[in-house]
Order: C-alpha cells, then structure tokens, then sequence
C-alpha cells in the first residue's frame, strides 16, 4: 500500500455564520464501490461537508466572498488570490483620484436560464444588496459605495463616496438577475432557494438538512465543466462523515485533524491541507459583569496557552493566534505574540480586585469570576478548545462552565454570554477586521458578536478602510491589534488549517488560503469547473 500524500498549497496571504444540520438519514446518490473514493463516475462526485448556508441568494450573503459554483462576481481569485476578470472582461479603470472604478462587462455571457447578462443587472445587484430593507449583514462592506451605474448595456461606473485602497476585491460579489429578482421581495422571494446565476453549476435539487445537487451548465461563458454533477451532502457529525467517506458512500469529505490523519495512508484518497485566516475566539461580552472586565478579559488572555490547543487539538494543522489576523499575514503586527504567563494573570487579577476564595475562584464586590461558554453541538474542534480554554481559565481563578447547544439556542445569548465563534475574512484586513470589531456593528448579527466598543479601535478601522496610504493603513491596523491587547474583547486561541480528504479520481484540484466559511464553497472543489478526470 502507498503512503498517500499531504498536499498544502500556500498562496497571498472572504461573515455570516452557517447554521449546523442535523446528518442526513440517508444516503445521497453518488459512488457505490466501497473502496477508496466511492470508485463513482469520474463526470460526478459527492462531497460530505458540515453545513448548508442559509440562503443561496447573494442579495442576502450568500457567496459574496467569491467561489461561488452558481454565480460570478465582475472579478474573482484565483489560486494565489489575486484578482482576475470573470464577468467583466478586465480588471477595473479606476479614476478621479480612486473614487471612480468602470467595468465593461464580457461579451456574449447569459444566465441559465438563457437570459443575457446586462449592466443593469450589476446596477440591480449593487442596490438591492444596499438597500435598508434588504436583510443583509454585510452591507456594511460596500459602505464605500455612493452609486452604481449602467453606462450602456456593457458599462458599470461605481461612484465611491472616499477612496477605499480595497474596493476592486469587493466586487467578486455574484450578479443576480434583474428579470427575476426584481419582482420578488429579497428576504422571502423564491430566488432564495431556487438561484438563477451565470456560474458553471446550475442548482437542481435542495433537500435541507441533507443534499444539495448541481448539475454542469453547458452554456457557460468559462466553457462547459468536465465534471458533471456534485452533490454536496450535509452532514454535521464529523465522525459520521468520516465513516461514510471511509464506507464510500462520499467521494471528499472536509474532516477535523484527529479524522482526517485516520486516511494518512489510504491508497487512491489524497489529503488536502489548506492555511487559512479561520480563527477559533471566545467572545467576551462586554455587558457580561465578567467578561465586560479589562482585568478578567486581560487574565483570561495570559493564561490560555494557544501552543498547546494547536498541538493537542488540532494535532499540529493551526497556528496560535494572538489577535484575528494569522502569524504570516502582511498586515500581522510582530509584537503582539505572548505566551503564557499564569502568574501575570493572577497578578493583573489580584491589583483589579479579583480575590481568589476557598474554591479558588476569584470575586470582586459580591460578583464571582464565573461565565457561561457556549459552543456549538456537533461540533468537536470548537468543544475541544472551550473545555481546555476552561481548564486554562481556571488556574488563573476564574470558571468557565462549558455547553454546548445549537445555534439557535445560542444566538438570542449571544449578547450576554461567551461563544466559542469562528471568524475571519481574506484578502484586505478591512474585510475581516470592521464586521468584527467596530462598535457601530455591535449585536449586528454575527457581526461584532462580542458587542466590542472601543474608540482607539474604531478609529483605526475607520483610518484604514478610508486611507489610499499603504503606510497609513499598516499603523493604523498596528495600532489596532496593540489596542486589542490592553483590552480584548475577544480571547483569540487559534489560525486552524483546513484539512479536506478526497478520491484520486481527478486533475487540477488545489487549495487556496481559505477564510472560516469552507467546505460549502472553499476546499479542493473551489474549482471544480476546471477539474479533469484522470486518464
């Protein structure tokens, strides 16, 4: 038997949370043989992933970081996440001082239901996304935007109200189209679950909670894909997962690190590893009488030890994470990195106040040094790292009581106790760092989870989304990660890798640097449009 390789591709150093399923009860159509990847056709491949996303409709979120297998943006990424044309026929002409970007559109590019792509439906996409009634949380990332424009049917013109250094990577948002979803309301029209995009992949089946099935469009403007059906199957029980892609009822499968290392050496499966900007953080929230306390946030901070969560929890595949962005991005401030240091938290502790009793855990003025951390069913990794962030926190004093329930238990706490959350964007720190931190976004959603208001912080997001000054830019989001160690609303633990285990049964499949949302949309199957079978 051969020893199957780990292949890590690495590349330039995109949030709304997905909801957890429950596992399917049966099994998707896909490969039968239960040998190594399902031994199914080479035009067709199952996927196991964890979640499905809420909405297919990029007027509500969905895809709007790219990858997309429905959709195209003007712009998308490629390997290495550099910008490259998709609908638009180049990349952006960008003038009057950067307030201005003019796209022509790709000539000859239809929607599938055979409908030809226009200027006004980018302007219709742009708008609606903008619109106050449009329930969309990360409107707040085309705040930039002052209009959008039609300039013929092969014209779009942004109008920025301030330069904005990263606007072009925004615009890999997926155009709907206007002759469908202009006469639906966006939040409960029927485009939610029956998408009509320009992508390679048409949508041909939702079961939810347990498959959803796409079928290759053989009018795609990129050409038609070799790989004709995908089905992604929903299942949220990682070891259940793991057993059905063993059994070959799944072709791939994204796995946790102890799951994933159990096909190291599986002859015809290869593992694929792909480093990200996925952090694992415990929210702290500020109006919690615990976890709203410099001294607390700051002890909490100093004791955790992150090394040993990336070595025992995720067996190596992570990072420490010392703030949200990773330890190799550009924008990553050097002298943030800390260790930990128990008898520093316990000192910081004891000058706030925060007396230790018979117990050993500490309270100040009647309130004990105890909180809820929740984390989500299901979900072994997050709960892994909440039981050793607990048994970290309770040498410094302080008690952490662990549980674990599903989102929709956890979502109306969200404001008063801590969450074992995931986040983190790629591309331009503005993207990840704004919907995470500033307090005009507080209790937004997922947005600003933690409720985090911090002045020093929202100026250095401010100065960075608006500054054209690269230099200007690194000092403010200097400035904003020191800030977030005097005082963190979030204790950040770990960059996790995503580890994804597939059948060698194609070409072309890669990684590249991924953000927290992956497995739906990010993994080897990025660009399965351009996968080739294996001769």
């Amino acid at each position: 038997m051969t020893t199957r390789r780990i292949r890590r591709t690495t590349g330039a150093a995109t949030t709304a949370a997905a909801i957890a399923v429950v596992a399917a009860c049966s099994a998707p159509t896909g490969g039968t043989d239960a040998g190594a990847g399902g031994g199914g056709s080479a035009e067709s491949v199952v996927i196991g992933v964890a979640s499905e996303p809420d909405t297919l409709s990029p007027l509500l979120g969905y895809g709007k970081d790219g990858n997309s297998k429905i959709f195209d943006g003007l712009l998308a990424r490629d390997a290495d996440l550099k910008l490259k044309p998709a609908l638009a026929k180049a990349l952006p002409e960008i003038g009057d001082g950067g307030r201005t970007y003019t796209y022509t559109l790709r000539s000859g590019v239809t929607f599938s239901d055979g409908e030809p792509l226009t200027a006004e439906d980018v302007v219709h996409t742009y708008e609606t996304v903008l619109d106050d009634k449009t329930n969309n949380t990360a409107k707040s990332e085309l705040d930039a935007v002052e209009k959008v424009r039609a300039d013929g049917d092969d014209k779009v013109v942004f109008t920025l109200k301030y330069p904005y250094a990263a606007f072009a990577a925004r615009t890999v948002l997926p155009i709907v189209p206007e002759h469908l979803t202009g006469e639906q309301d966006p939040n409960t029209g029927s485009f939610n679950t029956e998408p009509v995009g320009t992508g390679p992949y048409v949508l041909t089946g939702w079961s939810k909670g347990e498959k959803l099935t796409f079928k290759a469009n053989p009018d795609y403007w990129g050409g038609a894909p070799r790989v004709k059906k995908i089905t992604m199957a929903i299942i949220a029980d990682d070891d259940v997962r793991a057993t059905r892609l063993r059994s070959g009822d799944l072709d791939g499968a994204t796995l946790p690190p102890n799951l994933a290392a159990t096909f190291k050496n599986d002859d015809g499966r290869t593992t694929y590893r792909a480093t990200t900007y996925d952090f694992r953080a415990v929210t702290l929230p500020t109006a919690n009488k615990v976890t709203g306390d410099t001294a607390v946030r700051r002890a909490l901070d100093l004791a955790v030890d992150r090394r040993a969560m990336v070595d025992k929890i995720l067996d190596g595949a992570g990072r420490p994470a010392y703030g949200p962005l990773p330890l190799d991005d550009p924008w990553y401030t050097k002298d943030v990195e800390r260790p930990q240091d128990l008898a520093e938290a316990q000192r910081i502790l004891d000058r706030d106040g925060w007396k230790a009793g018979k117990d050993g855990i500490r309270a100040k003025d009647g309130v004990r040094a105890t909180f809820t951390l929740y984390y989500p069913s299901g979900d072994k990794v997050r709960q892994d790292h909440a039981l050793a962030y607990a048994s970290d926190a309770k040498k410094a004093g302080i008690d952490v009581k662990v549980e674990g329930a599903t989102w929709e238990v956890i979502e109306p706490r969200m404001g008063k106790d801590a969450v074992l959350a995931g986040f983190g964007s790629t591309g331009d720190p503005d993207f990840g760092l704004y919907t995470l931190l500033h307090s005009s976004l507080a209790g937004d959603g997922f947005n600003n989870m933690a409720r985090y208001d911090n002045a020093a912080v929202d100026e250095a997001l401010d100065t960075g989304r608006r500054s054209q000054d690269p230099e200007d830019r690194k000092a403010a989001y200097d400035d904003l990660q020191r800030a977030l160690v005097k005082n963190p609303g979030y204790t950040f633990l770990t960059h996790i890798d995503h580890l994804y285990v597939l059948a060698d049964r194609w070409e072309g499949l890669t990684t590249q640097v991924e953000p927290h949302e992956h497995g739906f949309a990010s993994g080897p199957w990025w660009n399965a449009e351009d996968w080739q079978p294996k001769k």
